[in-house]
């Protein structure tokens, strides 16, 4: 199966298991770790420079997501060529930097235009947030001595703001929190001016090169839906 000319495809690469490794086999810090998130950031780095034309990179807790120019041909456009590498590119670059076994799986989604890009990448902020208000109240709940099940049945049902609340009368005021730890990290290329010298003239030269930028202070809203669609 090929995904089809004029569709646009984002990678979606997560971890296996991320809760268990992170907290009970190497016990980093909970809820986040500035450790992995730096193997989380180098790993979607290298996805973004391991042979694709990679345009937008992005993650947030155990996931990667991955946007590709719209006319990326790498291997004909194979489902199962595309899967299979990314998420063995994946796998092989976090497990090095956690020098322990860790595996990624991928799944190719396949989006008819740039609205649904958009949209895709806002779902994935909105679940960093998510992610991020829950991760923060279950630790907290967690840390005065509840077990796991109690403190999921604690906060079984209970509304953001009363979310907000719980941390606020523990003295942790969400909005202060990290940017990257309630919307995630953004990768992406930029535009830079190289100066060089001609080695017969000895004239200075200019010439035109990017760079690969990591974006740990992502905006929201459309200033983000700018962000995506300017990679392109």
């Amino acid at each position: 199966m090929t995904v089809l000319p004029g569709i646009y495809m984002v990678a979606r690469i997560d971890a296996r298991n991320f809760t268990r490794l992170t907290k009970e086999v190497h016990k980093f810090e909970a809820p986040y770790d500035d450790r992995v998130r730096d193997m989380m950031m180098k790993t979607v780095s290298h996805l973004m420079q391991c042979g694709f034309d990679a345009r937008f990179g992005y993650t947030q807790s155990d996931e990667n997501s991955l946007l590709f120019n719209r006319d990326e041909t790498a291997f004909g456009r194979k489902l199962r060529k595309l899967i299979s590498i990314l998420a063995g590119e994946a796998s092989a670059c976090f497990s090095l930097l956690l020098g322990a076994h860790a595996v990624f799986d991928c799944r190719i989604c396949q989006l008819p235009s740039l609205e649904h890009v958009v949209d895709y990448f806002r779902w994935r902020m909105e679940d960093a947030h998510r992610n991020a208000l829950n991760s923060h109240c279950f630790w907290l709940l967690r840390r005065q001595v509840h077990s796991a099940s109690d403190a999921t049945t604690h906060l079984r049902g209970v509304s953001r703001a009363e979310k907000h609340e719980l941390l606020f009368s523990s003295g942790i005021n969400f909005n202060d929190l990290p940017t990257w730890q309630k919307r995630g990290l953004g990768c992406y290329w930029e535009s830079v001016l190289r100066h060089g010298e001609n080695t017969v003239t000895g004239e200075v030269t200019e010439s035109e090169g990017r760079r690969l930028v990591v974006d740990l202070e992502l905006p929201m809203g459309e200033a983000y839906d700018k962000l995506v669609l300017s990679t392109l």
